[in-house]
C-alpha cells in the first residue's frame, strides 16, 4: 500500500449488510467485494456497462465526504436523490488529508455547473466564477469540463472522476491526460471510472478490471484496447461481421 495516497484502501463492512440480494449489494462485483488497496496515484476502474463502476465510484466519493452529483465537499445540492446507500457500508483507510477534493461525473456535470451559477449569484459579483474559469454554461460541454479541471483542480488534491471522456473529444482527452499527469506529480490522487483507451493508457496508472474481480490488467490486455484495435485496423470487416451476425450486436 502506498502511504503517500489520501485513500489507501476501501473495505466493505459486510457484517452490516442485511442482504446481498438487494440493490446495490446484489451487483456482482459488490456481492463478492471485500477490500481493495490502492497502489498508485492514478487508478482506473474498467468494465462493461452494468458492472457497477459508477455505483462504486459514486459510493467512494460520498464516503469521502463529497456530493453524490458532483462538486467539492462544500456542495450539498440535489436535483434528484438517486444514489445508492453503498457509501454507508464502505470503510476508507486514509493516510493524510487532501488540500482539496472534487467529484466530477459526466452524467451530472450540467447540474454542477448550474449550482456554481446559483452560488455565484448568491455570493454576488460572480465571486465564485474566479475559481472555475467563469460561467461554465457559457462554453461548450467539453470546454467547460476542461476549464473546471484547469481552474479548480490543484496540487495535493483527491479527484474522483466518473467517465470524464464522455464530454471530451480524443484530442481533449489527451489534454486531460496532461492535467492528470501534472497533478499526480504534485501529490494528487485520482480514482477514475473510464471506457477511454486514451485515458487508461496513462503510463503511471494502474488499471483494475471490474469484470475480473478488480484484478490489475496491462493496457494492451484490456478489452477496451483490444476492441478499439480490432475495429480500427479494419472497420469495414468489423462492420460486415456485425451486420451479418445479429448476435454480435447484442
Amino acid at each position: 500500500m502506498n502511504s503517500d495516497l489520501f485513500i489507501g484502501s476501501i473495505k466493505l463492512n459486510r457484517e452490516e449488510v442485511d442482504s446481498f440480494e438487494k440493490y446495490p449489494f446484489n451487483i456482482s462485483i459488490i456481492k463478492k467485494f471485500n477490500e481493495l488497496k490502492f497502489r498508485k496515484p492514478v487508478t482506473f476502474f474498467i468494465g462493461e456497462n452494468g458492472t457497477g463502476k459508477s455505483t462504486l465510484i459514486e459510493a467512494i466519493a460520498v464516503a469521502a465526504g463529497l456530493n453524490p452529483e458532483g462538486g467539492t465537499q462544500n456542495f450539498n445540492f440535489s436535483t434528484q436523490d438517486t444514489h445508492s446507500g453503498l457509501s454507508e457500508y464502505l470503510i476508507l483507510s486514509r493516510y493524510s488529508r487532501p488540500r482539496t477534493k472534487f467529484f466530477l461525473r459526466a452524467e451530472s456535470f450540467y447540474n454542477v455547473a448550474s449550482e456554481i451559477v446559483r452560488l455565484s449569484e448568491e455570493c454576488g459579483a460572480g465571486s465564485l466564477y474566479q475559481y472555475y474559469g467563469g460561467n461554465l454554461h457559457e462554453c461548450s460541454h467539453g470546454e467547460s469540463f476542461l476549464r473546471l479541471v484547469q481552474n479548480r483542480f490543484s496540487p495535493r488534491g483527491l479527484y474522483i472522476l466518473d467517465e470524464p471522456e464522455a464530454a471530451l473529444s480524443p484530442s481533449r482527452q489527451m489534454t486531460l491526460l496532461c492535467y492528470i499527469d501534472n497533478l499526480a506529480k504534485q501529490g494528487s490522487q485520482f480514482i477514475i471510472a473510464s471506457h477511454s483507451p486514451i485515458l487508461i493508457s496513462y503510463l503511471n496508472g494502474e488499471i483494475l478490471d471490474l469484470n475480473n474481480n478488480f484484478q490489475p490488467v496491462a493496457y494492451e490486455d484490456t478489452e477496451i484496447y483490444q476492441t478499439y484495435k480490432t475495429y480500427l485496423e479494419d472497420p469495414i470487416a468489423m462492420q460486415r461481421r456485425l451486420f451479418t451476425n445479429d448476435n454480435e450486436c447484442l
